[in-house]
């Protein structure tokens, strides 16, 4: 038998299913950051916020809550949470509320 192999099917079992992996935040510095974006959006303003030290699950019950807090859409890809429109200084007064430590970059 190969090192590269696994066993999926056994006769006496069958279908073997590997038990998931739990979810990691990513490490950061601590700092969230806030930016506002428009590059490859057709002009359209999207506030990013990145840095949050969250597994994905978690992070996109709080990109709910702020979506709602804002009264728009958005998503989460990559570990950023995208909101559509510029709401910089509304999020801003929400993380810290949660205790993060914000910083406003880009322009």
């Amino acid at each position: 038998m190969s090192k590269n192999s696994r066993l999926v099917y056994s006769t006496d079992q069958g279908r073997i299913k590997e038990a998931p992996e739990p979810e990691k935040a990513p490490a950061g510095d601590g700092i969230v950051r806030l930016r506002l974006e428009t590059k490859g959006r057709k002009g359209k303003g999207v506030t990013t916020i990145s840095g949050i030290p969250l597994p994905e699950s978690d992070l996109k019950t709080l990109a709910k809550k702020l979506k709602q807090s804002c009264g728009s859409g958005g998503s989460v890809k990559d570990h950023i949470v995208e909101i559509q429109g510029d709401h910089r200084t509304v999020l801003k007064g929400q993380l810290e509320s949660m205790g993060y430590t914000v910083k406003l970059a880009g322009g």
